[in-house]
């Protein structure tokens, strides 16, 4: 397939090579379905430490950002910044020893960095008994938020990535979606939830309807249901094999939250299992491993993986800018129980009040022109959990608010009442892609102001048919791009991004959905200043 999309600026290009070439040890190979084994980056001694892995960054601001690596062995992580890919006058950040502790993951916190401004980083990882041994440099690169409004601002989001038994292909080149993000080479990428599939075994091939045959990547972890905490850490491993993954990661930061497939399907707090896959019933229990291992691959500001446990939280605000504040919500660790959600009190709904609290208070401090809520559901589409139950906030009565409506019904009086302005919804989950449009005068529930919300997906999963809407609040599809049938392999159904782009001058904000392949689907300009749109 050929990609109509730019490459990569100038000021990247020298260091996207030493990147690659430092990645090269997790190549696919052509025929193989089993993961490769991690051979040593080129020019590495025995004996050393390796980062094969690769790198990436995580939350990054005006002036700080989070840099991550996993080492093969105990290590001290180092990390070197520069203006410059030559790395002349480099400024030298101690990173934490390494260890199996954290299953050999580190993330060394930037501060003090110029806004607006390319930061080109190497990751060195020394051996902790003999300082002068150490791994070859890993390298990457990202850009800094602007601290002016006319630098503007432009991003990309998705979501779902390894699912529905859909893994790494060799025959078609891998993610190949991430290349083609990385091409566009935006300030950062927001992952909207579903980062791995614990509870989707991969296997080494999978016949399509049309007779072809769907050939997987395959590790041991992958091979079952996620229970243990190793199984979990192999679940994020498994997505790194990809070198499409890893040079995206060494290019574009990521803002990263997740869903509920990082644990299983449709999960929520205190839910007992009868799924006879599981040994371990108690959700809670995997979700606590679910929660370490993914602080533990992904750099994220607000989380901590301290011994046996997780501390921090998920949902947090990332600020880019003036022209842009990024809420990133949990609406999966305080949720209450899936139920038909016809409750008429619920004071607990999809965020839990603890969080509906801080997010009311930090869009009230908010100065950002635009505030995205980056959502990792939806909330006018109907997603069922079984035949009775309801997994989002949306239940199918297009009625006065119930259940974990009200919840949201709370948040979006409270946005029209305090005039906050600039607000919009981002999210994945549903496996394709679309733009809904939310009216009080088409809804039951009247007392908001308009918003949009946009949704892309997956990124590297099977596609399924669009979700119904719920009138509650209004919602027109203005578009929407999806199968006709459930679990379209990447080899039948493009897969998903969506690209926002604010303009530094006017202010406006695009927002563009995207298909694989580099077709723009749809666009929409909205303009800044706006409580409603």
């Amino acid at each position: 397939m050929s990609y109509s999309v730019p490459g990569p600026s100038p000021a990247r290009r020298s260091v996207l090579r030493g990147s690659l070439a430092a990645s090269a040890a997790l190549t696919l190979g052509g025929a193989a379905t089993a993961a490769p084994a991690l051979a040593a980056p080129a020019l590495a001694l025995s004996g050393r430490p390796r980062a094969a892995w690769g790198v990436q960054t995580g939350d990054v601001t005006a002036h700080s950002g989070l840099v991550w690596v996993r080492s093969d062995r105990p290590a001290r992580m180092i990390v070197e910044t520069s203006a410059t890919d030559s790395f002349r006058r480099a400024h030298r950040h101690a990173g934490p020893l390494l260890g199996a502790g954290s299953d050999f993951t580190g993330t060394t916190a930037l501060h003090g960095l110029p806004p607006g401004e390319q930061i080109h980083y190497r990751v060195t990882l020394a051996d902790p008994d003999d300082p002068r041994r150490t791994s070859e440099p890993v390298v990457g690169t990202f850009r800094t938020a602007p601290a002016r409004r006319r630098d503007g601002v432009r991003f990309l989001w998705s979501g779902d990535i390894a699912g529905q038994g859909w893994g790494i292909n060799p025959d078609i080149g891998g993610f190949r979606a991430f290349e083609e993000m990385r091409r566009l080479d935006p300030d950062f990428f927001l992952c909207s939830g579903d980062t791995i599939y614990a509870d989707g075994p991969i296997q080494p091939s999978v016949t399509l309807p049309d007779g072809r045959v769907w050939r997987n990547v395959t590790t041991a972890e992958k091979a079952k249901v996620a229970e243990t905490l190793d199984e979990y850490r192999g679940n994020f491993r498994y997505n790194l094999l990809d070198h499409n993954v890893r040079a995206f990661n060494a290019q574009v930061p990521s803002i990263v939250q997740w869903d509920d497939h990082e644990v299983r399907n449709n999960w929520y707090p205190g839910q007992i299992l009868e799924d006879p896959r599981y040994t371990e019933k108690d959700v809670n229990v995997l979700a606590a491993r679910a929660s370490r291992a993914f602080a533990e691959y992904f750099p994220v500001s607000t989380l901590h993986a301290r011994g046996d446990a997780t501390e921090g939280r998920m949902h947090r605000v990332v600020r880019y800018g003036p022209l842009l504040d990024v809420f990133v919500l949990d609406m999966r660790s305080y949720r209450n129980a899936n139920s038909p959600g016809r409750q008429a009190d619920d004071t607990t709904g999809i965020l839990g009040a603890e969080q509906l609290a801080w997010l009311k208070r930090e869009l009230s401090r908010s100065r950002a022109v635009w505030k995205v809520l980056a959502a990792d559901m939806p909330l006018g589409l109907v997603v069922p959990d079984g035949s009775v139950n309801i997994e989002a906030v949306a239940q199918g009565d297009p009625g006065v608010p119930l259940g974990r409506e009200l919840q949201i019904a709370e948040l979006l009086r409270f946005v029209k009442h305090r005039r906050i302005t600039g607000t919009l919804w981002l999210t994945a989950d549903v496996h394709y892609t679309s733009a809904q449009h939310y009216a009080p005068e088409r809804a039951a529930f009247q007392d908001f102001a308009p918003f949009w919300e946009f949704v892309s997906g997956p990124l590297a999963a099977g596609g399924f048919p669009a979700n119904r809407l719920d009138a509650t609040f209004g919602p027109e599809r203005v578009f929407v791009r999806a199968p006709e049938r459930a679990n379209l392999s990447p080899m039948e159904s493009p897969q998903y991004f969506g690209e926002v782009d604010i303009d530094g001058g006017s202010g406006e904000l695009t927002v563009r959905l995207r298909a694989e392949g580099g077709t723009v689907l749809f666009s929409k300009v909205l303009q800044p200043g706006r409580v409603g749109q």
